[in-house]
């Protein structure tokens, strides 16, 4: 028994598309049309260090370090802030739960560095930023190392 094969001309050709319809998007929808033309201050304080330098063309900033801490309940916090407020570098980020006091402390202010750490160091999200920058073992070795700095 011998199969036969389907000639290509048997089988029907496959239907011709359709003519897409033509539209203009309209001019209201633009999911950007919102955007500031400059980014803010959380933009830029959330910015990589090197990324910041060549976008901005800046030097490098000395050598600080930074501490970032939630707003939380207790006795110490409106002595934290306040200590957070009087660094040299001071700013408020996010709202809400990601809410944050940033304090950067540049090497002639570990003192102050050091008072603002022993109200805030036990916060679970307590950061330390060396330049900017999270780096390893920023909590257990670099602010002992920092504490020498003070005279």
């Amino acid at each position: 028994m011998a199969q036969h094969a389907p000639d290509r001309q048997d089988a029907a050709p496959p239907p011709a598309p359709e003519e897409p319809a033509h539209h203009r998007p309209s001019d209201r929808f633009w999911p950007y049309a919102d955007l500031p033309e400059q980014p803010t201050d959380e933009e830029l304080a959330s910015l990589d260090p090197d990324l910041r330098q060549a976008l901005f063309e800046a030097p490098p900033l000395p050598f600080s370090m930074t501490v970032v801490f939630p707003h939380f309940d207790g006795p110490g916090c409106a002595r934290a802030v306040e200590l957070a407020r009087a660094a040299p570098g001071y700013q408020e980020t996010g709202s809400g739960p990601a809410y944050r006091h940033r304090a950067r402390f540049w090497a002639g202010d570990m003192a102050q560095l050091r008072a603002l750490w022993a109200l805030v160091g036990d916060l679970p999200a307590a950061e330390v930023l060396i330049d900017d920058r999270p780096v390893p073992f920023a909590r257990e070795l670099w602010l002992p190392l920092a504490w020498f700095l003070i005279p």
